[in-house]
């Protein structure tokens, strides 16, 4: 299988190298193009269990590591990590269903790839016989700093430095980092939004690459973001897992056509979606779901990418981000050239917008639809949704429900919808319990308990179990002292 990156048809990479360096030496991101190759028979798919399913689809999207090690790594990654063995089950919400995917070690969809990511890059370091130390780097917006701290947590061979904007998670978040174990750990808030830290992590990398300074310390840079074709793997899996669940309840027929809604922030979730799709998956619409930082609505439905807007703190923080990284894989999906990807990257990165060809728009809206939902939607959907249905969404799962009912009041397709919930409510348990009780609480932890008590929900073990706990890392830098952090992370 050929990665190639999303600027440059002459970069080029195998699965093993691809997961191992996470970007591409021109800042593009590796991608398949050959979906034909990959697809999918979901009928050899339904007798499986949740790790088998999920190891045979990462298989055949990363067919250069062994169909025999996929198979025996996935399993292992995910053994004695989630509240159930079915990793990500799904549940009849009204006319929809909800696909739990925060049943894992941190309560977040991050889990589900961030398991997996760390045995992978393993995997690759000893296939590519490289004996430098694998530094990863990884700018977060909530979730996926803990799960990658996680997931790293004291693998041979690695160190993991994480990088979350200030002020821009939530209270239940930051705990979740600083107080992260592991001897190969690093946290770092950063002065700005997740844009900022996500820049500050694409420059260091460019830095790297231009100079090798990192080598020359004994290392190699990686990465744990979306960006790494590693993390979309597992996440175009659970697409699989979901629609099979639905043929295995009787409640589709196989090959009858579904939607998804996904809240969306940097575009690797419903990317993932779009693989899955193109590896024979029978998805008719991708409903893209963005909270005020409505920067993807804007440019599904208008071909203009435009990041020159007023940046939003939300109650769904890990969807506040104004530039979509995966949004370039999909570009070259959808008929854009190399050449157009370049120059398009290059014009938001020196204008900071770029208009996409008519052609390319008419591909993307055929197959999905966009919306957005502003946090008094989102809590007002939480309250009606527990109150109708008792059941409980966090705001990043509420903002994709909202999407799908305006999807739906403007006609929808008459298609049964599964609704990506990306997170456990009690990460955000202030805004979910005031969207349901008229309680007020003095700590975050205070709201966990009360939630607790209003809803009946049972609180998730690892997040009770912050309460109490000292915070190990309390370093803030500017967005410019990104670099000579992370070199000076090196010397130790």
């Amino acid at each position: 299988m050929v990665f190639y990156s999303t600027r440059s048809e002459k970069l080029t990479a195998g699965s093993a190298r691809a997961v191992l360096t996470g970007i591409a030496p021109d800042g593009g991101l590796y991608t398949p193009l050959d979906f034909e190759s990959m697809r999918v028979d979901i009928q050899k798919l339904l007798p499986l269990d949740s790790a088998q399913l999920f190891a045979e689809v990462i298989a055949g999207i990363l067919p250069d590591f062994g169909e025999d090690a996929i198979r025996r790594l996935v399993p292992e990654a995910y053994s004695c990590k989630f509240e159930t063995e079915d990793l990500t089950p799904l549940t009849k919400v009204g006319g929809a269903y909800v696909l739990e995917l925060f049943r894992g070690p941190t309560s977040a969809f991050k889990d589900v790839a961030l398991s997996v990511l760390p045995r992978l890059i393993s995997l690759a370091r000893e296939q590519q016989r490289i004996n430098e130390e694998i530094l990863i780097l990884t700018a977060t917006s909530g979730d996926t700093g803990k799960a990658a701290l996680e997931g790293f947590r004291d693998v041979p061979g690695t160190r993991i430095i994480v990088f979350y904007p200030e002020g821009g998670v939530s209270d239940t978040q930051q705990m979740q980092m600083v107080t992260q174990q592991g001897g190969n750990v690093r946290v770092c808030a950063v002065k700005g939004n997740f844009d900022d830290a996500q820049t500050g992590v694409k420059q260091i990398y460019a830095d790297d690459s231009a100079s090798g300074w990192a080598k020359a310390a004994g290392a190699r840079l990686s990465s744990a973001n979306s960006i790494n074709i590693g993390r979309l793997a597992p996440q175009a899996a659970y697409y699989f897992k979901a629609y099979c669940d639905l043929v295995r309840a009787g409640a589709i027929e196989n090959g009858e056509k579904i939607n998804f809604a996904v809240p969306t922030g940097n575009f690797g979730n419903i990317l993932a979606g779009e693989f899955a799709r193109r590896m024979g998956l029978p998805i008719e619409k991708l409903i893209c779901a963005s909270n005020a930082n409505n920067v993807l609505t804007d440019f599904i439905n208008t071909g203009v990418y435009d990041r020159r807007r007023p940046f939003f703190r939300t109650a769904s923080p890990s969807m506040d981000i104004l530039v979509s990284s995966n949004l370039e894989r999909y570009l070259l999906l959808a008929g854009g050239s190399f050449g157009l990807v370049d120059t398009l990257m290059r014009e938001l990165r020196e204008k900071g917008c770029y208009r996409v060809p008519d052609p390319v728009m008419v591909k993307m809206r055929g197959h999905f639809s966009a919306g957005w939902a502003d946090d008094g939607m989102a809590l007002e959907t939480i309250g009606r949704v527990w109150r109708e249905h008792k059941y409980l969404l966090d705001p990043h799962t509420a903002v994709a429900w909202n999407v799908m009912e305006q999807f739906n009041a403007r006609g929808g397709n008459g298609l049964k919808t599964v609704v990506l919930s990306t997170a456990s409510p009690y990460k955000f348990s202030r805004d979910v319990l005031s969207a349901v009780s008229e309680k007020r609480p003095v700590t975050g932890f205070e709201a966990m308990k009360l939630l607790r008590d209003v809803t009946g929900v049972p609180i998730p073990s690892n997040l009770a179990g912050l309460n109490g706990l000292k915070p190990r890392f309390t370093d803030c830098v500017d967005k410019t002292q990104m670099l000579a952090y992370v070199k000076e992370a090196l010397k130790g």
